[in-house]
């Protein structure tokens, strides 16, 4: 103890001398260091870097101003990035630049800059025709990049003295002018704020950017341990995502800026407003209203000329699905969506919606990236639900197939429960652009078509039978999505098994027919007719439908109608006769013409003013 005694105050005593000469020399040093430090040494250390870096001819008209506390720190402004030609072209500018350097490298004449901070930076880049990003002209990022590309395996190696420090980039108030050559768009990003963290060269970079594109805020995130090798367009394990209050993603796993095929990852993607996305990314979906949100999540591979969704998640407004979706594309001609999902319940408005897609590109990169992603797309879907809608019609255990190719676009449910009964159906869109009309074909075995008219809450004196079937053609020669019954063309026919006739008193018919040359359906409303069949047949054109011979066929009666129902003015113009449904009634149950006219659910009947006798059988010889 008393040896340690001795010592200690002496070490105190030297460490204290050592600290303090410490100290001394470091404020010399930064006392001294202003007038030891060019500034004309820093500004021209900075062109030099941003001309190696770039491979572009660098200059500065602002003078440099120095900062030495409380790190050496040099601020220019006016900065401008050429061609190295004599009046080349801007591909770069900063309204002011700044970065950390070395003071004791300084001091001896050379300058080494780290930690960058961009003040306005206003910046052109240009994606080429293989997708890849023109970043430099043979500076030094140009070549680090080239070197990745050139490499073999997976890995990135570099020489010492190639793999340069980089440190943190820090983006404010910046602007980026993309020109796709492929496309031939032109993509601009104002508001840039970013910080990019990057240490050297060969290591990882992590970037966080904050934007404005198209008036709306964007964010996106990057994280990539090789981002050289993703630069030079390999494939790269990468994290990204992509925030906006339109459209957001995140995809984890294997990716290439220039080819979709190399994707090999986990991708959930949600488009809460479609219209709105569809608005702001420039596009036209007529019917697009009947989207509203959509959202997928799912694992993706490469295939052959294409990717797969597996264990895909789908969601269309409120109608959720699971399955299986392959992507496939050629280098010319148009992309192809095909694949089978199963939903538990589902509205068929936005799949039909789908008919109404204008679509225009030439492959399926462009399709995705170059501002039509609705542009020109196959569609081979499988889809099965075990509920369904379509406005106000209920399906079950629907087995149904959506196809656009060829310039046509087919929607059929092979197989559905409708109403107690089964539904087959055919809509198809005719060719040109999807602009040449379409046809609807519907098939209806056994429903219960009067549970459907009180379901749908028809009004006025209608047909209500236990069951009845119908045959359905329409076409119009106008786009789907602007034509109306106007412009609708075709054919229908209905039958049904027994049931009754609501709001229709067949004894006060003959009653009134014999007292009155006018009276209204109202006033035959207080029964109803039963009846044991129905056979309607009736064609469609110029918004009107023209009934002939329909029979209502009862058990002692039969009512018969022809004539004309047109759609737009919810009138109607039938001829019609009431006569025994056996001729062996007829004397009892004389056939009565009449005529209805007016507007539904309460037109006019006027009976005929004599009644039609059939004429007597003559006696056969015996």
């Amino acid at each position: 103890m008393r040896s340690a005694s001795r010592w200690l105050p002496t070490v105190a005593r030297t460490t204290g001398i050592i600290l303090l000469t410490i100290l001394i020399v470091f404020a010399v040093f930064r006392a001294t260091a202003p007038f030891l430090i060019s500034s004309g040494l820093v500004r021209s250390g900075i062109e030099r870097v941003l001309s190696e870096w770039t491979g572009y001819r660098a200059q500065i008209e602002g003078d440099p101003t120095l900062d030495f506390w409380p790190s050496p720190r040099v601020t220019l402004n006016q900065v401008t990035i050429r061609e190295p030609t004599r009046n080349g072209k801007v591909l770069g500018h900063v309204d002011s630049l700044s970065a950390d350097f070395s003071l004791w490298s300084a001091i001896r004449g050379h300058a080494h800059f780290h930690e960058f901070h961009f003040l306005r930076p206003i910046l052109y880049i240009r994606r080429d025709e293989n997708g890849l990003i023109d970043w430099t002209n043979e500076g030094r990022l140009s070549k680090a990049i080239e070197q990745a590309e050139a490499s073999s395996g997976g890995g990135l190696e570099m020489r010492k003295d190639q793999d340069a420090a980089i440190g943190m980039l820090t983006i404010e108030d910046g602007s980026i002018e993309m020109t796709d050559e492929r496309s031939g768009n032109v993509y601009k990003l104002n508001a840039v704020n970013a910080d990019i963290s990057w240490p050297r060269l060969s290591q990882a970079m992590t970037a966080v950017i904050l934007a404005r594109f198209n008036n709306q805020d964007i964010k996106l995130n990057f994280n990539s341990t090789q981002p050289l090798l993703f630069f030079a367009g390999k494939n790269v394990d990468t994290k990204t995502s992509f925030v906006s209050p339109l459209i957001s993603w995140t995809y984890a796993g294997i990716a290439s800026i220039s080819d979709f095929s190399a994707l090999s990852g986990n991708l959930e993607l949600s488009v809460p407003n479609v219209p709105s996305f569809l608005a702001w990314s420039g596009q036209h979906l007529p019917a697009a209203d009947a989207l509203k949100n959509v959202s997928l999540n799912a694992d993706i591979a490469a295939i052959d000329n294409g990717l797969r969704f597996n264990n895909l998640n789908f969601k269309v407004n409120d109608s959720a699905a699971s399955g299986i979706m392959d992507l496939n594309y050629r280098s010319r001609g148009k992309p192809k969506v095909s694949g089978t999902l199963a939903f538990d319940q589902m509205n068929l408005n936005p799949f039909l919606a789908a008919f109404s897609m204008r679509l225009a590109a030439e492959t399926a990169i462009d399709a995705l990236l170059n501002g039509n992603p609705l542009q020109r797309l196959d569609l081979d879907m499988r889809l099965s639900s075990n509920k369904a809608s379509l406005g106000p019609f209920q399906f079950e255990n629907i087995g149904a197939s959506l196809l656009v190719a060829g310039g046509k676009a087919k929607f059929d449910i092979g197989d559905s429960g409708f109403e107690g009964g089964s539904l087959t159906a055919h809509l198809e869109v005719a060719p040109g652009d999807f602009d040449g009309g379409g046809k609807l074909q519907i098939s209806i075995r056994n429903a219960d078509f009067g549970g459907l008219f009180t379901r749908l809450k028809l009004i006025g004196p209608l047909p209500m039978p236990s069951s009845g079937s119908l045959d359905l053609a329409l076409s119009t020669s106008k786009p789907i999505w602007v034509a109306t019954l106007s412009d609708v063309a075709g054919t229908m026919h209905f039958t049904s098994a027994a049931g009754s006739f609501r709001q229709f008193d067949i004894s006060t018919f003959r009653t009134l027919a014999t007292e009155k040359a006018f009276f209204r359906m109202s006033d035959i409303a207080n029964s109803s007719f039963d009846f044991d069949s129905i056979n309607v047949d009736a064609s469609f054109a110029k918004g009107s439908a023209e009934v002939k011979n329909a029979s209502v066929r009862g058990r002692n009666e039969t009512v018969t109608l022809n004539g004309v129902v047109p759609f737009r003015t919810n009138g109607l113009a039938l001829s019609g006769a009431i006569e025994a449904t056996s001729p062996s009634n007829a004397d009892e149950l004389p056939m009565l013409p009449f005529f209805i006219g007016g507007t539904w659910p309460n037109p006019v009947v006027s009976p005929v003013a004599t009644l039609l006798q059939r004429p007597a059988q003559p006696s056969q010889q015996q």
